[in-house]
């Protein structure tokens, strides 16, 4: 069966709206787990606009399953990583004046940076994942720099304007998955992922696990977390 790792981010983005303690994305983390996540994911901007220091600590210490940190290969997030030790470290791109992470990495055009980020990473025992367009050269790039996994950008498959399209580039992601396992990565999927999209994903063995957050956020607000995590398992695995 494939794992879901939940994002707890939106969360804290509500909770920062108001500068009060609630809602807590810890909170929210224990409630996913007890539906059935896999893992929690929380991504640690250089701006702590949702996600801060204090979140990430806690998380570390009362999350049953396992804490995907997601940052940018930048010295001041290598060195909280090594220091909190999440179980993963899924490394990203960042922009301050973006609203959500825009496209992958360019693994494929500064191979030499990440190859240091992931050796420090591991150096900690920290496992690593690299997130990446669908693309051979960044794929390929990935497993040279000694990642252990990459997370394929589904972004633009979420986003298809038609059907066509979507199967289309949905082809893309399952070609880009099987160039990832024969050179020996771990795959997962993520990005703009919701309760319709993710159909096309159901029992694909391309995929080990889906990182999804917005859309079962959203969903929480009206059905709560709970029920809005067990559907998409059951999306998921069918």
């Amino acid at each position: 069966m494939a794992r879901l790792e939940v994002n707890v981010d939106h969360v804290a983005t509500l909770r920062q709206a108001r500068l009060i303690d609630e809602p807590d994305p810890v909170t929210a983390a224990a409630l996913a787990e007890l539906a059935g996540a896999d893992g929690i994911i929380v991504h640690l901007r250089e701006d702590r606009r949702h996600i801060q220091d204090r979140d990430l600590i806690l998380l570390r210490q009362t999350i049953k399953t396992r804490l995907n940190l997601e940052m940018a290969a930048t010295a001041e997030m290598i060195g909280i990583a090594r220091e909190v030790k999440p179980h993963v470290v899924t490394l990203v791109p960042e922009k301050r004046a973006e609203l959500t992470t825009e496209g992958g990495l360019d693994v494929a055009g500064h191979q030499d940076h990440f190859r240091e980020a992931v050796g420090q990473l591991k150096e900690a025992g920290i496992y690593v994942s690299l997130f990446v367009d669908p693309q051979a050269e960044h794929i390929q790039a990935a497993a040279a720099v000694g990642a252990d996994c990459v997370e394929l950008h589904t972004g633009a498959y979420a986003e298809a304007s038609s059907e066509p399209a979507a199967e289309q580039l949905f082809a893309e992601l399952l070609a880009a998955a099987a160039h990832a396992r024969q050179l020996g990565l771990k795959v997962k999927a993520g990005h703009g992922l919701d309760y319709r999209n993710i159909k096309r994903f159901r029992g694909r063995k391309e995929f080990e696990e889906y990182s999804i957050g917005h859309s079962i956020i959203s969903r929480a607000v009206l059905v709560g977390l709970e029920r809005a995590v067990r559907e998409m398992i059951a999306l998921i695995n069918g």
